[in-house]
């Protein structure tokens, strides 16, 4: 049975089980079920900063030369970060005009600390680790960031034979983190269960209604940036009318949203691209396969409504320096977790943790998952493609200059 199915199974007996039982089984319930989902949970963040860490690295280093990137990958780069930050803002507006989660109480054994927005210059100033080991220790999620962009950057400007060998042990390391993220995520629906159960039990069907406002949020918050963000790139600077752009990727879309998989899709997306969008062979195998690993529309979409959701849940108000926090963190983030399994969930888990927010809604996420990675994946080609047509066109016009 696919694990995706699993945990939604682990969603549905959690709440039929809860709702049986009913707040009279609580103290069972906290004493003996609830301990197993806080180490799931403690699993999770086990894995937070090694895996920000090391694939963040591999990232940067699978690249390659920083200066032979040239033209064509500054542009590219640019462009799907500058997507990402627009993606989390529109899911952040999606959930503010919605409210999801907002009317479910629950509470954290985790106190959150609401720390008063801080200034641009101490952001920046906090964005450069005095100490990485500190800041690993503390799980600061961007110092981690900056420090690993620049020992990838370091290994490129090392090259040779000495490089190599760094590259190497830090994709072993990666693969490792995976390695370790796919046992954990064997163990989601046991996890899942014991921690939504006694949610259920305490607060009863009204922690259902939630579940369905994160997915419709997520399904207008992808439909907004496909239409808005997407359409405007193929019509503007990518040649394309939003029509025929769609119609063209219509195929690798419907792929991508039944499998979940960007890798999988990866080789119709390149044919759509060059066979019915017109894009050069050169352009497609550069920038695709590039997208499929710093371009994460569709998560950061996710982020920006679940972590707004997670907030509501627990009752905290996130300040504007917060979701700045959200912003900044998310799109340096998207470099280097696209292809982790279990990378939308991770990905979450390091965005609450760097403002503070409780880790326990991640369970409630975790649920339904596998529908909102649908829209995730879907976004996240259509993206990858949208960006392929306009590299292409501005290149056209570069070499005819």
């Amino acid at each position: 049975m696919n694990l995706s199915v699993k945990i939604f199974l682990a969603l549905v007996l959690s709440v039929i089980v809860g709702l049986i039982a009913g707040p009279d089984a609580l103290p069972f319930i906290k004493w003996w079920i609830a301990p197993i989902g806080t180490m799931f949970i403690n699993l999770i963040k086990m894995m937070i900063v090694p895996v920000v860490f090391t694939s963040l690295i591999v990232g940067m280093t699978s690249i390659g030369d920083t200066k032979k990137l040239g033209r064509i990958g500054i542009k590219t780069i640019g462009i799907y970060l500058v997507t990402t930050a627009i993606a989390i803002l529109i899911g952040f507006a999606v959930a503010g005009a919605f409210h999801p989660g907002v009317g479910m109480s629950m509470t954290s054994d985790a106190t959150v600390d609401v720390k008063p927005a801080p200034s641009l210059m101490q952001v920046l100033v906090a964005m450069i680790p005095a100490n990485p080991v500190a800041s690993m220790a503390k799980a600061d999620i961007l110092p981690i960031i900056i420090f690993a962009l620049f020992v990838g950057v370091g290994i490129l400007q090392v090259g040779g034979e000495r490089a190599k060998t760094l590259i190497n042990f830090f994709d072993a390391c990666a693969e490792v983190c995976y390695k370790i993220i796919a046992m954990v995520m064997a163990v989601s629906p046991i996890g899942v269960f014991c921690l939504l159960l006694p949610v259920v039990a305490a607060n009863g069907p009204a922690v259902l209604l939630p579940l369905l406002s994160v997915i419709g949020c997520m399904a207008i918050g992808s439909a907004i940036h496909a239409i808005g963000v997407y359409s405007t790139l193929a019509r503007i600077w990518g040649g394309h009318s939003p029509l025929a752009f769609f119609r063209g990727m219509s195929e690798a879309m419907m792929i991508a949203f039944t499998t979940c998989s960007s890798a999988g899709t990866l080789p119709v997306n390149m044919k759509n691209t060059q066979e019915k969008l017109g894009v050069s062979r050169e352009v497609a195998s550069f920038v695709l396969p590039l997208g499929a690993t710093i371009n994460m529309d569709g998560t950061a979409v996710y982020m920006g409504i679940c972590s707004l959701f997670v907030a509501n849940v627990f009752g905290v108000d996130l300040t504007l320096g917060q979701m700045a926090m959200i912003v900044l963190t998310g799109t340096l983030a998207s470099i280097g977790t696209a292809g982790v399994p279990g990378a939308g969930l991770i990905m979450l888990a390091m965005v609450l943790q760097s403002v503070g927010l409780p880790l326990e809604g991640l369970a409630l996420v975790a649920g339904i998952d596998r529908i909102l990675d649908m829209f995730r994946t879907c976004l996240n080609i259509t993206g990858d493609a949208a960006v392929a047509c306009v590299i292409n066109e501005t290149e056209k016009k570069y070499q005819r200059a």
